[in-house]
């Protein structure tokens, strides 16, 4: 899915698009199953009870603010975090009804590094820690396939267009 356009300068274009890792995702289907089951189970115990119609709409409330708390807010939150870099800055989007921003001009970088435990490591994800002229380093956790982010912003960091490959700089024989 493209950033869109409308928040980039007419010279600026997208070089990573990201959300979070699919890991900030397995607490969410855990609960949903253990609510699931455990709504399920109780809504069984109840069925033999004098009031199990009362019983069951407080398990389906207590159920439904489980769910759209302990679930749904986690999700809509993982789909709305965008990690985007451009060929101009680095933007760090987040949040459904407070939305939390932060643009840092590439210029301004002095170092990008990444950060990977066991865990992270076999899922392919880790911790991009961007220093800037700021006291604190920018640390945006379980960044997806974070070595390739890490180098890819580091070419857009390091790149001077006077280095550029222009086909017009080929000489006759095919050698550069």
């Amino acid at each position: 899915m493209a950033y869109p356009d409308d928040l980039l300068s007419p010279s600026e274009h997208v070089v990573i698009h990201k959300h979070p890792h699919w890991k900030a995702l397995v607490v969410p289907v855990v609960v949903l199953v253990a609510v699931l089951a455990g709504g399920t189970w109780l809504a069984v115990l109840a069925a033999d009870l004098t009031w199990a119609s009362i019983a069951w709409l407080v398990l389906a409330a207590v159920a439904a603010l489980l769910v759209g708390w302990l679930v749904l807010a986690p999700v809509l939150r993982w789909r709305t975090t965008h990690l985007v870099v451009t060929t101009e800055r680095v933007m760090w989007r987040m949040g459904v009804v407070r939305r939390v921003s932060l643009d840092l001009p590439l210029r301004r970088i002095d170092s990008v590094r990444f950060e990977q435990g066991v865990t992270d490591r076999l899922l392919r994800c880790g911790t991009l820690v961007i220093d800037s002229a700021s006291d604190q380093p920018l640390e945006l956790d379980d960044i997806p396939d974070v070595e390739t982010v890490n180098s890819l912003l580091q070419r857009e960091i390091n790149d001077n267009p006077e280095d550029d490959y222009q086909p017009e700089d080929r000489v006759i024989d095919g050698r550069a």
